[in-house]
């Protein structure tokens, strides 16, 4: 079977890639022509779409609905029609009851040229991922692109119900030229590459347990592991209990993590020996070299 790199794809690539021939449906489209009201304001280009694509398909005969981020305009920055269609799908979810949402992540964060606006829809479009989940809606995020998700967009990631990610995805709050230029190229290193991956790269979030598979990159790996955890999706009976594990989780991971300052010092915390090897190895390698370790979320 061929295989379609997630990494290079844009977001109709990797919608289109992903579901059955045929099956996606687009709500909001380009013909639509709804823009951003401030960018033109700014002297800035719009798009369209506004940077996202959202609408309703199947996946191996799944119901989703599904959401792309086009990370090519503005960093798939978040403004405020761009939130609106994301939370909108996330609640029609609750309206038409899929199977899951998935949320194909491409975002540096909240776009700057409409900051405010940008940051008011973060907070929808939280409150829009816990209403879906607690409405028995599992959301689940995809991320394996060029930008990541970072800023609020690295929030709404830890709020989905689960992440799979690739090597070449990345994930955390703050990206790293905000911390350098925050605090210091001698906090973090922006220029320093292999730094950057081993802090937020997708192997790292697998180790940490923040993803909860690391898939090639590849579009058809991407499905294969949606597909999975659909099937597999249990709703706890007591949400209240799962958060309570999910804070011991964390709680031990400060606890024993919080004093590393690079990804190798967590790996050799959890006895892998040669934890400097870890970046070199590709997914499949790298993979069978940690399946018998006991990693956190075990």
């Amino acid at each position: 079977m061929s295989s379609h790199s997630f990494y290079e794809a844009d977001a109709r690539e990797r919608i289109h890639g992903l579901l059955d021939p045929g099956s996606f449906s687009e709500f909001v489209g380009p013909a639509r022509r709804i823009i951003s009201p401030h960018l033109a304001q700014l002297d800035q280009p719009g798009a369209f779409d506004d940077g996202i694509v959202v609408g309703a398909g199947s996946l191996n005969g799944r119901s989703v609905l599904i959401a792309a981020q086009q990370g090519q305009f503005m960093g798939g920055g978040v403004g405020e029609v761009h939130g609106a269609k994301l939370t909108g799908l996330l609640e029609h979810a609750v309206a038409v009851r899929p199977e899951a949402v998935l949320l194909l992540l491409d975002s540096g964060g909240v776009r700057l040229h409409e900051a405010n606006a940008g940051l008011i829809a973060i907070s929808e479009i939280m409150r829009a991922v816990l209403a879906t989940r607690a409405a028995g809606i599992p959301v689940f995020a995809l991320i394996g692109s060029g930008n990541g998700a970072f800023g609020g967009m690295g929030i709404v990631a830890r709020c989905c119900t689960a992440l799979v990610m690739s090597e070449e995805g990345r994930l955390s709050l703050s990206g790293p030229e905000v911390i350098e230029t925050v605090r210091g190229v001698e906090e973090f290193d922006s220029r320093d590459r292999a730094l950057v991956w081993r802090v937020t790269g997708g192997k790292h979030r697998y180790l940490i347990g923040d993803a909860v598979q690391l898939v090639p990159d590849s579009i058809e790996a991407f499905g294969d592991a949606a597909t999975a955890l659909i099937a597999a999706h249990v709703e706890p009976q007591d949400p209240l209990d799962a958060i309570d594990q999910a804070h011991a989780r964390l709680a031990a991971r400060i606890t024993t993590y919080g004093g590393c300052r690079d990804g190798q010092e967590v790996w050799r915390l959890q006895g892998i020996a040669d934890a400097e090897q870890l970046p070199l190895l590709e997914t499949a390698d790298f993979l069978d070299a940690v399946k018998d370790r006991s990693l956190p979320w075990n």
